[in-house]
């Protein structure tokens, strides 16, 4: 897989989590059975068999209860037992970001946090179009891998709706290929 689709792949991902999904994400979805496919054959049928503003209440009720209610996608929360979001260079994701060269703007998204999950998602997208594979490397070993797949394992058994459900077992599916595929690239490369 190129960069260009590993940065298609980490853009869609940040999205998805990143806030509720509107009209025209999901008919950009009802239009595009292969994404769905890949997604998860429950999450195709789904698409399939419902009409947009079904699918809409239904998923926008389910991302609420999974990521703002119940558990915020959010690396220092999840991992940090405190249950408090770490600010500034305190906040060892803003730190990786600094210690790279990266300057994110906070005020060019709604989401407070720099270690939200679609920022890092976000961050991995920017590191694919600038060809960054060792950095993307690094940025999955010690950050995306170490609580991204136990907290969406956590959250798929909680998800209502074969959307949420497939896209937790397809978010931890592409972070564990994709790691094994620049853990190769950057290892051929030395």
């Amino acid at each position: 897989m190129d960069n260009k689709a590993r940065a298609f792949v980490y853009a869609f991902l940040s999205r998805v989590f990143a806030k509720e999904l509107g009209t025209k994400e999901i008919e950009d979805l009802k239009n595009n059975p292969e994404l769905l496919a890949t997604i998860g054959e429950a999450t195709k049928e789904y698409f399939e068999k419902n009409d947009t503003q079904t699918i809409q209440e239904a998923i926008n009720i389910d991302y609420n209860s999974l990521f703002a209610i119940n558990s915020q996608p959010v690396e220092s929360i999840v991992v940090d037992s405190t249950g408090e979001v770490l600010v500034g260079l305190q906040n060892p994701v803003m730190f990786f970001y600094f210690e790279n060269g990266y300057e994110i703007d906070m005020n060019q998204t709604e989401i407070l946090a720099p270690d939200h999950l679609a920022i890092e998602f976000g961050f991995m997208q920017n590191l694919a179009y600038r060809d960054e594979d060792r950095v993307a490397l690094k940025f999955l070993k010690e950050h995306l891998l170490v609580w991204v797949p136990p907290y969406l394992v956590a959250m798929r058994e909680v998800a209502e709706t074969p959307f949420y459900k497939d896209m937790c077992d397809f978010t931890v599916d592409y972070l564990l290929h994709d790691y094994e595929l620049l853990k190769g690239e950057v290892t051929d490369a030395l």
